[in-house]
């Protein structure tokens, strides 16, 4: 049965079980060797590049540290195009660089960023793409590489919502010069806080790893003008640990993600997004849109289920293009962002985690199926 006085959250991270941690903190207590590349960071680096299928990865405190490391990295300067439809992580890694962010609209099904409207953005200032694998749907990556190549620009993936994502050709993380990815806590893998940047040479990984750690190269040789963005042996055990249940957490978010699809699909007015162009999803979210033959407004829809303890979110609202700090660049002007705008405005994601049961699922669609009746 579903307790209507427990709140219903969009998200609950996923912990496995605290005894089973135990013995990871012990053997840190034991070692005292608590960051610095100890030897869980080192042992949760190679089982994230085995699982990940990528060669390459640099562990980070968090994701937000990984994006600005991921541009200085790639020492991309001047103007880069991005999505105004994303967390604002993705533009402010983007101004801490000293760096302009211009903002492109989205595709109206994928809502990634539209590469039709790319090439009209480049100006002799653009050096780079940061496009985002929005709810773990993938970009279209070859049209994106296209456009790069031939202006030759860099492609860094903000790839938080992408964790275990594949495409066409294996994992969507392979992807671009860089990815950057987000173990948070709302994420489908979590360490707590955390992030990594996968990459595609050990050269590159040397330089990321230098400038995570203050730029140091051995004891006393600074070469970069590094920041410290280490993850440290307890989020790294964490991590490991989380590794052996991931595949069940999929499934149990498959389960419930398809639940909501079968009994939505026949409510008027509520469009699902669909799974667009992986082959393996990891279902990290689940958006509707209020579209407007819909009873309710998405905002009137948004209050009703608050009303019954559901906290869906409305992901991503306000466009990251409202915010005081960007909203007087030009190309976030709202006639520049059309699609973005209206999707913003329909968009509510739905509580989706390991733990939510069939039964809430139900509740949850029940609210949405009969708002005429809470509307009255």
């Amino acid at each position: 049965m579903t307790d209507p006085e427990r709140p219903i959250y969009v998200t609950s991270p996923y912990l496995p079980p605290l005894e089973e941690f135990i013995p990871y903190l012990e053997e840190i207590w034991d070692s005292k060797i608590l960051t610095n590349k100890g030897p869980f960071h080192q042992k949760l680096e190679r089982a994230l590049c085995d699982y990940l299928g990528v060669e390459h990865l640099a562990l980070f405190a968090n994701g937000t540290l990984a994006l600005v490391t991921a541009l200085q990295a790639l020492r991309v300067a001047g103007e880069v195009i991005t999505t105004p439809y994303s967390f604002v992580a993705t533009s402010h890694s983007l101004l801490w660089n000293g760096i302009k962010p211009v903002f492109v609209d989205i595709d109206p099904n994928t809502l990634n960023l539209d590469p039709t409207k790319i090439e009209s953005a480049i100006t002799p200032q653009t050096t780079a793409i940061l496009p985002v694998h929005c709810y773990g749907n993938p970009c279209d990556v070859d049209a994106i590489q296209a456009i790069a190549d031939n202006y030759n620009l860099k492609v860094i993936y903000d790839a938080a919502h992408a964790f275990g994502v594949q495409c066409h050709c294996g994992s969507l993380l392979q992807h671009g010069d860089l990815s950057v990815m987000s173990f948070h806590a709302t994420k489908v893998f979590n360490t707590f806080e955390g992030g990594a940047i996968i990459c595609k040479d050990a050269k590159t990984k040397q330089h990321i790893d230098n400038l995570k750690n203050f730029g140091f190269v051995g004891e006393t040789k600074v070469v970069a003008a590094g920041i410290n963005a280490k993850m440290d042996e307890m989020r790294s055990a964490l991590g490991l640990l989380q590794l052996g249940y991931i595949d069940e957490a999929l499934e149990q978010r498959k389960a419930i993600d398809e639940t909501y699809r079968r009994l939505l699909k026949d409510v008027k007015g509520i469009r699902c997004i669909e799974n667009t162009g992986q082959l393996v999803s990891n279902y990290a979210y689940f958006p509707i849109l209020v579209e407007l033959d819909y009873p309710l407004t998405r905002d009137a829809l948004y209050d009703q289920l608050r009303q019954h303890n559901i906290y869906g979110r409305r992901y991503f609202y306000p466009l990251i293009s409202d915010f005081p700090m960007y909203r007087g660049l030009p190309s976030a002007q709202q006639d520049n962002l059309p699609v973005a705008n209206r999707i913003a405005n329909q968009v509510i994601c739905l509580p989706i985690y390991p733990e939510l049961t069939i039964e809430e699922v139900m509740f949850i669609v029940s609210i949405l199926s009969n708002i005429h009746f809470f509307k009255d």
